[in-house]
């Protein structure tokens, strides 16, 4: 398990850019935590070591958001979804097993379909230590 700790939306980006070079194709991060914990913000971090992560929005209703770059970045945002069937997730392999990189906000909502391999991180916030503070988990 890793903790860290930003303050800043710029800082959780950083820290997405900084974890993203041990990353490779094939890896499945999946992003727990409350809406304004800061998700998007890392993988717009993540998608700056591959390419351009100006070019990151939620895909709240598309489900997924490609981002081409040296290694292609899967965004996906299943916020929507409410612990569906593995049937009705079986599109998701052809992202899962592919040659990108999987980033799942709202991960949990479909943790019965993700591949064992998948590495789970926890946003929080805690309005004492600051509006921006946030503690990232890797576990």
């Amino acid at each position: 398990m890793e903790r860290f700790e930003t303050s800043t939306a710029e800082e959780t980006r950083a820290l997405g850019r900084q974890l993203a070079k041990d990353l490779a194709p094939g890896a499945i991060l999946a992003l727990v935590g409350d809406l304004g914990c800061g998700k998007t913000a890392f993988v717009k971090g993540v998608v700056d070591a591959f390419g351009d992560g100006e070019e990151v929005t939620s895909p709240t209703f598309t489900l997924v958001n490609e981002y081409a770059g040296t290694v292609p970045v899967y965004h996906f945002d299943v916020y929507r979804l409410d612990h569906p069937s593995v049937e009705e997730c079986d599109w998701m392999d052809d992202y899962f097993f592919a040659d990108g990189i999987c980033l799942i906000e709202w991960a949990d909502n479909i943790r019965e379909v993700l591949p064992e391999h998948t590495v789970r991180i926890v946003f929080s916030k805690n309005p004492q230590k600051g509006e921006d503070y946030r503690e990232i988990i890797l576990c």
